[in-house]
């Protein structure tokens, strides 16, 4: 092929290229050690805007240390980690900062404070990182709980409420400070299958009232189908597989079908009801 169309076709797949919409997150050869200990090698990422991302995988294989990383508690050893086009492996701990605030945490067990009541669990991240005026602060708060369906419970305490109403004040709370980016750490961890479902269904909600990325870390194959715009497996460190998960029940990967086999799920049935998920463009955040 002459040079002139060698330069025209790589001209061609560059503007393809360039034409693409910038990626929520995107993670390259990501590698993270302790010490002589690879716990994460070789990790690719790409979780558009708006996008469902599940990140699935069993005990030890390295789950909590990407979240971690990704979230800019852990330092990459190498790699890129690029947050809305930036990239914050090597930022000083000023800017990391505030770069965090992009990011908004439901943590595994809600993590609320037992001491407070709601109202002011729900308020704790305006106290800390805002200058709001009480008045102000009162009226975001009530009027976030009214949203999440928490209308009337904001002076009640963790213990008067149910383990769904807990994960849905946990939610309240991370999304205070408007974050570009929801981080779910194991949501459906020791709850029954009617609670699991339910809080995929505020995990798929809460991304259509908001317009938030999502990025779910899970062990659950069933949730995962259901609501996932793609998913991740990650095994001893690495992506062993990543697609729609219509792909990866087709697919042939040994170590996913071990995971369908081992979580003795329906999955046909599962597909099914994923694709009657209503496809809608991507939401306006509020």
């Amino acid at each position: 092929m002459a040079a002139s169309s060698v330069n025209r076709a790589a001209a061609v797949c560059y503007r393809r290229v360039s034409s693409m919409p910038e990626p929520q997150i995107l993670v390259e050869n990501l590698e993270k050690r302790f010490g002589d200990t690879r716990v994460l090698s070789d990790v690719n990422l790409r979780i558009e805007r708006s996008e469902i991302a599940v990140i699935i995988g069993g005990s030890g294989a390295g789950k909590t240390t990407l979240l971690r990383v990704l979230i800019g508690l852990e330092r990459p050893t190498s790699g890129k980690v690029v947050i809305g086009g930036v990239d914050i492996a090597g930022m000083s701990e000023r800017k990391l900062n505030e770069a965090r605030r992009k990011f908004g945490m439901v943590f595994q067990y809600s993590a609320l404070l037992d001491s407070m009541n709601v109202f002011d669990n729900v308020a704790f991240p305006l106290r800390e990182h805002t200058k709001l005026k009480s008045s102000e602060i009162r009226e975001k708060v009530l009027d976030k709980l009214k949203v999440l369906g928490l209308e009337g419970t904001h002076e009640k305490y963790p213990s008067q409420l149910s383990g769904g109403m807990r994960k849905r004040v946990g939610l309240a709370r991370a999304l205070m400070l408007e974050p570009e980016v929801l981080m779910y750490d194991e949501p459906t961890s020791g709850l029954d299958p009617i609670s699991s479902r339910m809080v995929d269904e505020m995990i798929l909600e809460t991304r259509e009232r908001f317009g938030v990325t999502s990025v779910v870390i899970s062990h659950d194959m069933a949730g995962a189908l259901q609501l996932a715009d793609r998913i991740y497996v990650l095994d001893k460190g690495q992506i062993a597989a990543s697609g729609t998960p219509r792909e990866l029940a087709a697919g042939d990967n040994e170590t996913v079908q071990k995971f369908f086999s081992s979580s003795g799920i329906a999955t046909e049935r599962l597909m099914d009801q994923h694709d009657k998920r209503v496809s809608m463009p991507p939401p306006s955040r509020q």
